[in-house]
């Protein structure tokens, strides 16, 4: 039994590294909360959740006033049984992203705990099917970016090797997205994957009607066209198209991954370890969508999730978009298109507690 003696909690703002704009929403800094996790045994484990700009001080009291006093004193070795005492004690806020993105931030220092214990990197411990996962590029497709920009963005990632690229649909105009995709489809050739992401913005009819306007790119998928609590919405639009549909970055438990995935809506699933609840719920996912025959393309977090892909043998795609290289030390290791899972017993991340401290808010 390794009993927990301390579990604290803060808030930290990372400015975003470029402009980020999507159809729906412009991302100018990363709310991230951070949890500290102290054992009878003289380890400590780290993790953490974020949120695109707004209610990360909701978060941090979640886990201030109703979760971290409930951890001191249990035994950190039962991963399972304190998620579920948690979840119990914020039944009242579930499911929901607030009490969600709190879980998560300490089942990830709980899992940081469990692979320093076992001497094993997180992804050999959570699967180990293998350790190098193909990576794709968001960072150079964004919204605001002219067509010029795009297809230069494009070319730069087909030349260091990566093998997809996504870009931002959802402008005003169906024919402003189409020629800005048909451009980078035409510098790229049929090689590279391309992805689209239209952010939620978009009801059923009009995504069926972009998705048969893409039809003739060959897109890999269409991630997000209709608002994630549309089920129904996305079973129609993925019954009426040949592009894959992709969604998951806004759900908020295993359930609502289960609704998806019975109703034949989704293709891909973009399961987010902070927003189901951490890595515990993010493994339950993945092996779901197994059973369904379905891939994971995790949304964003690549630092956390190239070692979640690299565990199960559906996932597919890590999401690059740096994240953390405000408040840490190594970077993710790429080579050839590839991200590579770390092998540093626990969750990976280098993290400095000095830069930290620097952009602590609360």
């Amino acid at each position: 039994m390794t009993r927990i003696i301390d579990a604290s909690a803060s808030l930290i703002d990372i400015p975003v590294e470029t402009v980020r704009t999507d159809a729906v929403q412009a991302f100018l800094k990363q709310e991230t909360v951070i949890v500290t996790l102290k054992t009878d045994d003289g380890a400590t484990g780290i993790g953490y959740a974020y949120t695109i700009g707004t209610g990360g001080t909701a978060v941090l009291a979640m886990l201030r006033g109703y979760l971290l006093d409930a951890l001191v004193g249990e035994d950190a070795t039962q991963v399972e049984a304190l998620w579920r005492t948690l979840f119990a004690r914020t039944r009242a806020t579930t499911v929901g992203a607030v009490t969600s993105l709190a879980l998560a931030a300490v089942d990830t220092a709980l899992w940081d705990l469990r692979c320093q214990r076992a001497g094993e990197p997180l992804w050999r411990l959570a699967g180990g099917f293998r350790r190098e996962v193909p990576l794709y590029d968001t960072e150079r497709g964004w919204l605001h970016l002219t067509t010029d920009e795009l297809v230069a963005g494009a070319l730069a990632s087909q030349a260091a090797g990566w093998s997809g690229i996504k870009l931002k649909v959802g402008k005003p105009s169906l024919h402003d997205d189409l020629e800005r995709l048909t451009a980078v489809r035409n510098a790229l050739g049929p090689a590279t994957q391309i992805m689209v992401d239209a952010n939620q913005s978009m009801t059923c009819a009009e995504a069926r009607r972009r998705a048969r306007a893409f039809e003739g790119l060959d897109l890999s998928w269409f991630e997000e066209p209709l608002p994630a609590d549309d089920v129904s919405g996305h079973a129609r639009l993925s019954a009426s198209t040949s592009i894959p549909v992709a969604v998951g970055e806004s759900l908020y438990s295993p359930a609502q991954f289960r609704e998806y995935l019975t109703s034949e809506a989704a293709s891909i699933i973009q399961v987010d370890v902070a927003r189901v609840g951490g890595i515990t719920p993010w493994l339950k996912v993945a092996h779901l969508a197994e059973t369904f025959n379905v891939s994971v393309a995790p949304h964003f977090l690549m630092e956390l999730h190239v070692s979640l892909v690299a565990a199960v043998p559906n996932g597919i795609f890590v999401e690059h978009i740096p994240q953390l290289r405000a408040v840490t030390g190594a970077e993710m290791e790429i080579i050839d298109g590839h991200a590579i899972a770390p092998e540093t017993p626990g969750l990976g991340i280098d993290w400095q507690l000095d830069l930290i401290d620097d952009r602590r808010v609360a």
